[in-house]
């Protein structure tokens, strides 16, 4: 090692002082006449003075335009992530955090608390880089909006959802329409025609969210029973229509009235049929070769891209927008499962953290709050939302109703549909790029959009609460141990472990045995497609070993932001005797009890069990360490181990916790089966690693640590019990 760092420096050596010498010999080719010296001294600054310059010049990079494009993406990240989790603490999407920072960001607050910090950090001459970036990250969601449209769905289920779906259009619409009769002298620029003002507020009205309701359906664990799958179906629909709709009011708006428009609308519906019957099936040929992670390639993605881009040119120069070419070239993607859930995962990530939050705030930076300065405007604004929540909450609500819904289940179809979201904004700006809407109107329809979007949780919350279905029902604990066990866990392999574990305590013969696996995904911001792909990966290990073992489990999914709550509600919601759970170090930490694993044992009303794996695989010894009287519940615990597979049990009672002569197990006569009791704690190495399982409390795993910790890093699996 000296050697090789001996010649490297010398090498560098060598070749740095050649370098100077030529550096040095360079300059006698350098013209050195009295005019040029004399030039160059009247040239010359002083030291002070170069320092200035230099700092002045520093100070302009700032300014650089690529410096100011760098600094906004990373403040609009930081702010859309920020706001984004502060919504999820109160129960809402993370979209309406991420519109909430567009506004906080442009002249309404920062704006104006702040003009020279605005004016440095978003300059009138950058906004145009910000907005074409925008346009490319709404161009990806659009597409992968598109993906996630399953046509099947609608083909199977439209007929029931029809009515449902068509009324939360054209009643909203209708009063959409009407509205704009009153809006129009007032809010309307000078050159739209009142057809094409109408017909625009009147799709503002219209709009159903349909990523965010798919979200929220998908939290509140809703997406596999009738209710869900006829609010997906309705909300598709409506997709569907209006930006059918938005089309046809585009090209009226380009082309001045509607007979100017029928062209435009020829070209639009033939460009429709190429992409189903051209486009379509060789992409289906595509899907057929190429659907996993190695065979969608570069090449692939090239091409898929190409498609994208090609669609939203021609949709652009049509005169119907970009984002209806990429919106359809999404919906042509084969429907294959793999094939689009792998185009989802490299094209998703870089759309919803990196460029659509650009979006968002070039909205906010559009939205003029301040400009609602008088009681009339504000009157207005509480119009459009009156309206708004009318035509579509009613209109939905009530028409559910007449189809044979419930009342609860048609308040709870009315609320989701008046979700709006991200794609009430993107209608939004589409009309306020056209010209359709003032500034003002535009403001009020994003505040509607964010009010609208904002109330559906808690609406659906105050129905469930009037109709007498409350949530977080504490179950009573069952009164045997070991029947009923819940398996918590995250990664897949960690299922099949704990399933092993639960399986050589409980056995297979009892017909009261249950065991129910819980898996769940730490985000709700996902797509229904990208669920039933983590659902299927998650439980792939856990099923299969279940299959081995020849047994039949329960299994739930859900994906949330509020991973620990929703397994502490899961574990409530039934009478488990017995929760397992895989041990976890937290961050600053190397106690594998702590953070979220001390919270499950707080608040579940079940017992919870931490497993340490280190490799067991057929229990048969176990270590059983009592450190006082509260302990003697684990004597059940083993006892069920001891029952189904150990084949011997020792208990260390240091403490003389049994009473001389007290019976230990009544539960097996079975003589292989030997329990030895011992008085002392011999914890070495070669003691403990003879043993497949150590089985103790939690208060006795906390005062062993504090003896002697030697034996957790290298003894055998430990399984850590709260009464």
């Amino acid at each position: 090692m000296g050697r090789k760092i001996t010649l490297y420096l010398i090498m560098l050596g060598v070749f740095g002082f050649l370098t100077w010498g030529i550096l040095k010999i360079g300059q006698s080719q350098e013209v050195r006449d009295d005019a040029k010296n004399s030039i160059i001294n009247e040239q010359g600054e002083s030291f002070s003075n170069s320092l200035l310059i230099a700092i002045e010049s520093f100070l302009q990079n700032f300014k650089h335009p690529l410096a100011i494009l760098i600094l906004q993406i990373l403040t609009i990240i930081i702010v859309a992530r920020i706001f984004g989790w502060l919504m999820i603490k109160i129960g809402q999407p993370t979209v309406i955090g991420e519109i909430i920072a567009g506004i906080a960001l442009g002249p309404s607050l920062i704006g104006a608390l702040s003009p020279e910090f605005s004016d440095f950090l978003f300059p009138t001459e950058s906004l145009v880089n910000l907005h074409f970036l925008s346009q490319i990250g709404l161009m990806l969601f659009m597409f992968i909006i598109g993906m996630e449209l399953d046509l099947a769905i609608i083909k199977r289920k439209a007929h029931d959802a029809l009515v449902v779906s068509h009324v939360s259009i054209v009643f909203p619409y209708f009063l959409g329409v009407l509205l704009s009769y009153f809006l129009y002298s007032e809010f309307a620029p000078d050159n739209i025609s009142f057809i094409a003002f109408a017909l625009f507020i009147g799709i503002t009205m219209s709009i159903t969210a349909f990523p965010v309701l798919a979200r929220i359906i998908q939290e509140r664990d809703m997406t596999k029973n009738t209710l869900g799958s006829l609010v997906i179906t309705c909300a598709a629909v409506d997709d569907v229509t209006a930006w059918s709709l938005l089309a046809v009011v585009i090209a009226i708006v380009k082309a001045g009235a509607i007979t100017g428009a029928l062209l435009t609308i020829a070209f639009s519906l033939g460009y429709v049929l190429f992409m189903f019957f051209i486009i379509k099936p060789l992409l289906n040929l595509v899907a057929e070769r190429h659907f996993t992670r190695e065979t969608v390639n570069k090449p692939i993605l090239a091409i898929i891209f190409a498609i994208l881009l090609l669609s939203s040119y021609s949709t652009e120069v049509i005169g119907i927008h970009a984002l209806f070419g990429a919106f359809l070239a999404g919906v042509v993607i084969p429907a294959n499962p793999s094939f689009r859930s792998v185009l989802s995962e490299k094209i998703e990530d870089l759309s919803l953290v990196f460029l659509l939050p650009l979006f968002f705030v070039f909205t906010g930076l559009r939205t003029q709050i301040g400009l609602l300065n008088d009681i009339h405007l504000w009157s207005v604004c509480f119009l459009i939302i009156a309206v708004a929540v009318v035509g579509k909450f009613a209109g939905s609500a009530l028409a559910a109703k007449f189809v044979g819904q419930s009342w609860r289940d048609s308040l709870v179809i009315g609320a989701l549909m008046n979700t709006r979201g991200l794609m009430e904004l993107v209608v939004l700006n589409i009309g306020y790029d056209l010209g359709i809407m003032t500034t003002e109107i535009f403001t009020m329809l994003v505040l509607m959009a964010l009010i609208t979007t904002f109330m559906t949780g808690p609406a659906i919350d105050l129905i469930d609460f009037v109709a007498g279905k409350k949530k977080g029902k504490k179950s009573e604990p069952a009164t045997e141990i070991g029947n009923h066990i819940l398996i918590s866990f995250g990664p897949p392999q960690t299922g099949s472990r704990l399933l092993q574990l639960a399986y050589q305590m409980m056995g297979k013969d009892s017909y009261q045995n249950k065991i129910t696996a819980l898996h769940l995904t730490p985000s709700s911001d996902i797509s229904l497609k990208e669920a039933e792909t983590f659902e299927k990966e998650g439980f792939g290990p856990i099923l299969s070993q279940a299959k081995n073992f020849g047994i039949v489990i329960e299994t739930k999914y859900r994906a949330t932001n509020e991973v620990s709550n929703e397994i502490v509600n899961v574990a409530n919601e039934s009478a488990y005797d017995i929760m397992l759970v895989g041990s976890s170090k937290p961050l600053f930490s190397r106690d594998e009890t702590g953070g979220k694993l001390r919270y499950f044992m707080d608040e579940c009303n079940c017992s919870v069990g931490v497993l340490i794996d280190r490799g067991f695989s057929k229990i048969k010894n176990i270590l059983l360490i009592l450190n006082d009287q509260s302990d003697k519940f684990l004597l059940m615990h083993a006892g069920k181990f001891l029952f189904n597979s150990a084949e011997q049990l020792n208990i260390i009672d240091s403490r003389k916790v049994l009473q001389k002569n007290e019976p230990v197990f009544d539960i097996t006569n079975d003589s292989s089966k030997k329990i030895t009791i011992e008085g002392k704690i011999n914890l070495s190495g070669s003691f403990v690693n003879q043993f497949d399982l150590m089985l103790l409390s939690l208060n006795g795993w906390q005062k062993l640590k504090e003896i002697n910790s030697e034996w957790i890093s290298y003894g055998p699996s430990v399984l850590i019990i709260n009464k």
